[in-house]
């Protein structure tokens, strides 16, 4: 959630950062009244309460009519603070309430407007030209026996597949060098749980607006996360870290599962948009002030593999209004895709200071031993999304998909040859 400190002194920034995410800005007002009323009414509670402890410790050494007055007063009181501090409470859970449904601040030069009003940074690498018809990352991937759509489909329903010989060793392979390179850069390897309680969702902010898209086992009450971005974000939860360790930096591998609520008809064709697949993520819990630095240094990560695999790409600064709740600033990297003749998304990387950390109370320790939320980001540098654009820019004529160089040790082949 954002900070109230940050609401009191500067509520024109939540006011622009909702303007910018295209959201109405005219709950800052409901915030700032539900905020006033609570700290009056705890103001009162704490004055009513020091007075009733106060009259406690009198009335011992009274006698007489004092006494008798003493004790009607302190009748009187104690309703008044019951009353005072069911008041705080009712406030602060309304207070509570709104905060939760408030997205985070967007950071300070992110570009404003919606989906298509991203800002691009670079385009890097060049796009394949072929002297034939290329064929889509499905077409390939049935000719290489990587890809069964079909059986996916009759196991599991649409959108489920799955990856077999070549495209199952195109899967480990990618992975397993993402997670190699992330050890590399001293990220703490983790395969963390896919199943998580409600409290972890709604923290790393799953929940809301994004409900539609997870899926809920109502009988346990867990649910299944799209991200592994949410165990890592709440595996520290109710903790103080070592402020002088940080950042504390963890690549998770998992099964991810995305219901994709309100994609049907979209990228019905292929891995490109489905309900399961595997990921590597990188996550960082990081000083609020070293969160921008840390920001680059993922999407540097995410870059270097992209590199490895050798495909052409661009890098976007996503718009306030396509963010999501707990990102302030996002970065996208979008691989070519040939046969669709545009850049689809294959990482992103997300700024999310405080506002999981709060959620989640993960803190630190500050120079002068005070407790501090840090910030958190995370970053994602493979998921099985990378196979379609892999098989479409490295395809040949007949059907066949060379291995990027930096990938053969990975998936033990050269060139990946069509199914006799």
């Amino acid at each position: 959630m954002i900070d109230l400190r940050t609401l009191r002194e500067d509520p024109d920034r939540l006011r622009a950062s909702q303007r910018a995410r295209g959201e109405d800005d005219s709950v800052v007002e409901t915030l700032l009244d539900l905020d006033s009323r609570r700290r009056g009414a705890l103001s009162r509670f704490e004055t009513l309460r020091a007075e009733q402890k106060s009259i406690g410790k009198t009335v011992s050494r009274a006698s007489g009519d004092e006494k008798a007055a003493l004790l009607d007063r302190a009748k009187d009181l104690a309703a008044q603070v019951k009353s005072a501090e069911s008041e705080a409470e009712k406030l602060a859970g309304e207070l509570d309430n709104l905060l939760y449904t408030v997205p985070n601040l967007v950071e300070e030069g992110a570009p404003a407007g919606g989906e298509d009003d991203f800002v691009l940074i670079e385009e890097v690498g060049e796009k394949p030209s072929f002297d034939f018809e290329p064929k889509d990352h499905l077409e390939l991937g049935e000719l290489l026996g990587a890809i069964d759509m079909e059986r996916g489909a009759k196991v599991s329903g649409s959108r489920f597949f799955f990856l077999r010989g070549v495209g199952a060793r195109l899967q480990l392979g990618l992975l397993n060098m993402a997670m190699q390179q992330a050890i590399e850069a001293g990220f703490i390897p983790m395969i963390p749980p896919v199943l998580v309680k409600p409290e972890s969702m709604k923290g790393t902010g799953f929940l809301g607006e994004h409900a539609s898209e997870v899926y809920h086992l109502p009988e346990d009450d867990l649910f299944l996360v799209g991200t592994s971005e949410v165990p890592m974000a709440a595996y520290h939860a109710d903790e103080i870290l070592d402020g002088g360790s940080l950042p504390y930096r963890y690549a998770g591998w998992s099964t991810c599962f995305r219901r994709e609520a309100g994609s049907y008809g979209k990228d019905t064709r292929g891995i490109i948009r489905v309900h399961q697949f595997d990921k590597v993520e990188m996550f960082s819990y990081a000083r609020p002030e070293d969160a921008h630095e840390e920001h680059l240094r993922l999407l540097d990560w995410e870059k270097e593999m992209l590199a490895k695999v050798e495909l052409p790409y661009r890098v976007i600064d996503i718009a306030g209004g396509d963010l999501g709740v707990s990102a302030a600033r996002k970065f996208d990297c979008e691989a070519w895709l040939p046969t669709q003749g545009q850049y689809r998304e294959v990482t992103s990387t997300s700024n999310c200071t405080g506002f999981q950390a709060r959620r989640l109370a993960v803190r630190y320790r500050d120079k002068d031993g005070k407790p501090q939320h840090v910030a958190t980001l995370n970053g994602t540098l493979a998921t099985t999304r990378w196979i379609a654009a892999i098989l479409e820019n490295h395809q040949q004529a007949d059907g066949s998909v060379v291995v990027p160089k930096a990938l053969r040790p990975y998936v033990g082949l050269d060139v990946l040859e069509p199914v006799k």
